[in-house]
């Protein structure tokens, strides 16, 4: 932290639609903090500062920009007017997340590719002991209020346990949670929260060969969907047999008996697509 975060580092970043932000929070003296200390909200300042310093210099090169295009088009200098606003506030050490503006001021700040505007989650990485217990651990808390003021979601997470947990067979693992108190291990809860930070859900499709999963935006219609495929199956569509995976599940898997009780529907082009829809589309070209 002490060299910042490097402008390859930075690159790499701009290129994702969400952060994750993975915060220490356990003591242990066999791993070296680069501050000398485990203090949640100090390391989450000085990453959140990094980024804000990056995201300056980004607005100073878009005003001028806008600021020259204006001589040709007026419209260029609402948009340096937008940017000067956001400059003040991130000069004031906040990210462009929580910049109090309306609706078209944003989109226009959207333009920009500014790392604090994109959303982040906070992966609060604790020791066994402490995730048993983070409602009790003030590291854990620590993070919590940081991110209250980004409106940001925290995931309790153990990366040892993560790590126990990758090398399990599902039964063993099931057993394992089971012991911990949780459902899920981090990583599928770190999963399902970017989701729903992003606006994401997905759909199947099974076949002889595989089965898989599409990842589309909340709000698809099936056509659409079917697109993600291939193309020939949005350019064709005639209509989707779906069921819910769930219902699948409680057939035993077999489309045919899902059929039989009636439990696949056939959908037209209107048809928003749920998450955990389980889909053969029909088509023709």
């Amino acid at each position: 932290k002490g060299e910042g975060l490097g402008n390859k580092f930075l690159a790499n970043i701009r290129e994702t639609d969400a952060i994750v932000h993975v915060v220490r929070c356990f003591d242990n003296d066999n791993i070296i903090h680069v501050e000398g200390s485990c203090d949640p909200a100090r390391d989450i300042a000085i990453i959140d500062l990094e980024l804000v310093m990056a995201d300056l210099e980004m607005v100073e090169r878009r005003i001028d920009k806008d600021t020259k295009a204006g001589k040709g088009d007026k419209k260029f200098l609402h948009s340096a007017e937008v940017f000067k606003g956001l400059r003040d506030w991130l000069n004031e050490g906040k990210s462009a997340r929580s910049y109090p503006c309306d609706e078209e001021a944003r989109e226009i700040l959207h333009t920009a590719d500014l790392l604090t505007l994109k959303p982040v989650i906070f992966a609060a990485n604790m020791d066994e002991e402490g995730f048993k217990h983070h409602d009790g651990n003030p590291y854990y808390q620590a993070v919590v209020q940081a991110a209250q003021t980004e409106e940001a979601q925290v995931i309790p997470i153990c990366a040892n346990v993560e790590a126990d947990i990758a090398a399990m067979d599902p039964e063993d693992r099931a057993l394992f949670l089971a012991d911990l108190g949780v459902e899920q291990s981090g990583l599928d809860r770190l999963i399902q929260a970017s989701y729903t930070l992003l606006g994401l859900i997905s759909y199947l499709t099974c076949g002889e060969d595989e089965c898989r999963a599409w990842t589309i935006t909340r709000g698809t219609k099936a056509p659409k969907a079917a697109g993600k495929i291939h193309t020939d199956f949005e350019r064709g569509f005639i209509r989707a047999e779906v069921v819910s995976f769930a219902d699948l599940e409680a057939c035993g898997g077999s489309m045919t008996a899902a059929k039989e009780k009636g439990l696949v529907r056939s959908e037209g082009k209107e048809y928003v697509m749920q998450d955990g829809d389980v889909v053969l589309f029909r088509f023709n070209v």
